[in-house]
């Protein structure tokens, strides 16, 4: 993951972009906070088929998916919504670790009774979030769908080789504290996305992503998994590795990185049938924005295939 250019997204990309194409917005209490969601489809859905959950990347909006929406929203029932603090769901402040953001997901499916079986997408750091989910709710998951997932499954040492191999100063994991604090700095963040950050500050902090270690197997569900890689070195990019002084040997370091979540996730996937790993080169981290034709084609294809396992 870049983070620099998901926080583009961030930006451009807001809640506004879905929920006019597809339904009214609606708000239900969790834990005596509202959260914001839509439904599309639910009217049309058969007993046992699955339903598409869009899990967004950090700090973005359901509304980050809205450009998939002309492509999929006749093709299958789903629902998408707004963690706490993002968009139009109410800061709580007692969600504080990934396992939280997952138990309100599966409380707000639970509250809606939208039953299972589960089709889940992520986006960026959504990746290891539907990840999660499947480990805590296997029996309630059809399939996952990652859009250029952020590599949770990177370790220390793997990341020091790197570093060595390519003659840079500063790791990913280093990297990514670094944005997350520095991000941190900015006073006119909201209140909710500065505690979005902070919780996955203390998520990677002292160890990466330190909650997912010790993760079971998926069960032998569909999975398709979307990769950017071979990406465009971005002007502020470098101007970053100038200005904070991270040594980094940027074409080197992200083509060992690319590498190393190519193999990581298809390690993950080893034992599902019926799953695959699509490779983009030189696509964008947004990659449902940047062709969300492809992604929408992509996604109904494993819904399919969903259904008939």
């Amino acid at each position: 993951m870049k983070l620099s250019i998901l926080l583009l997204f961030i930006t451009f990309f807001t809640i506004s972009l879905v929920y006019p194409q597809v339904s009214e917005r609606k708000l239900v209490s969790i834990n005596n906070k509202k959260m914001a969601y839509i439904t599309f489809g639910l009217e049309k859905r058969k007993i046992d088929e699955p339903i598409v959950v869009f899990e967004s990347g950090l700090g973005s909006s359901g509304g980050s998916n809205g450009s998939l929406f002309p492509f999929i929203q006749d093709s299958f029932a789903g629902i998408v919504y707004d963690r706490n603090g993002i968009g139009e769901s109410e800061l709580d402040s007692a969600v504080r670790t990934d396992a939280d953001v997952i138990k309100r997901l599966h409380d707000l499916l639970t509250i809606l009774k939208i039953s299972p079986p589960y089709l889940l997408v992520g986006h960026s750091i959504g990746g290891p979030f539907i990840r999660l989910f499947a480990s805590k709710y296997p029996e309630e998951i059809a399939g996952l769908f990652f859009i250029d997932p952020t590599d949770f499954m990177l370790t220390k040492e793997e990341d020091d080789e790197v570093k060595l191999k390519t003659s840079s100063k500063t790791g990913y994991q280093e990297l990514l504290s670094i944005n997350l604090q520095n991000i941190l700095k900015d006073p006119t963040i909201s209140r909710g996305f500065r505690h979005e950050l902070k919780r996955e500050l203390d998520e990677s902090t002292p160890y990466f992503f330190k909650n997912y270690t010790s993760l079971p197997p998926l069960p032998d569900i569909p999975v398709t998994i979307m990769i950017a890689y071979n990406k465009h070195i971005e002007q502020y990019e470098t101007k970053m590795n100038e200005e904070l002084k991270l040594g980094i040997n940027l074409i080197q370091w992200w083509k060992a990185l690319d590498q190393l979540r190519i193999q990581h996730y298809a390690e993950m996937i080893k034992n599902n049938r019926n799953s695959k790993i699509i490779l983009l080169p030189r696509y964008s981290h947004g990659i449902h924005q940047q062709d969300p034709k492809l992604v929408a084609e992509a996604l109904i294809s494993t819904y399919k295939t969903c259904i008939k396992q």
